[in-house]
């Protein structure tokens, strides 16, 4: 027989019929994605990438981030990442390269401490594995204490080296230990 119906039928029941596909719900998960960048006002280029993480929490969840340092992260007073951590983090666990900029006092320095130490796993007797370089003594001391902060209790030694000629007595080829 022939089924009579108004085109305004015929829409519904075409919707009605159909599953969602792969592809719509991915293309779904992009725009809440990007919803979310837009609502805090990061701005991303590149391909690839990883997507944001809205809470801390997230970072033991799904990029198994130590437990001591989440407990520090909790403990120093941070409850919800800043932008710049929400994208900077999950970016650097993945191992990829970054070139970011956010003002001063928005996260940059944790935003780079977690993925390092992360990436550290565990301390270890071999001499320096990670090197931070920055342009000023301030900066230099503000990265220290952040580092300290964050790796408590979980055996990572943290040293900041601010003159040559004393790195040399502390860490040279004469000393105990020798890097």
């Amino acid at each position: 027989g022939i089924k009579w119906m108004s085109s305004l039928e015929a829409k519904f029941e075409d919707t009605k019929d159909k599953k969602p596909t792969a592809e719509k719900l991915e293309r779904l998960r992009r725009e809440k994605i990007n919803r979310f960048r837009n609502q805090h006002k990061i701005s991303v280029q590149g391909t690839d990438l990883p997507d944001p993480v809205a809470t801390f929490d997230q970072l033991q969840k799904e990029y198994k981030v130590h437990p001591k340092i989440m407990e520090n992260i909790q403990a120093a007073g941070f409850h919800v990442p800043t932008p710049i951590q929400m994208q900077a983090i999950p970016i650097m666990l993945h191992g990829r390269e970054l070139l970011a900029s956010a003002p001063t006092g928005s996260g940059k320095t944790l935003a780079f401490c977690i993925p390092l130490l992360t990436h550290l796993k565990q301390p270890r007797n071999k001499g320096f594995r990670a090197l931070i370089i920055s342009p000023t003594r301030e900066l230099a001391s503000q990265t220290h204490r952040e580092l300290v902060k964050l790796a408590e209790g979980t055996g990572f030694r943290i040293h900041m080296i601010h003159k040559a000629a004393e790195a040399a007595k502390k860490f040279g080829p004469k000393s105990s230990k020798k890097f």
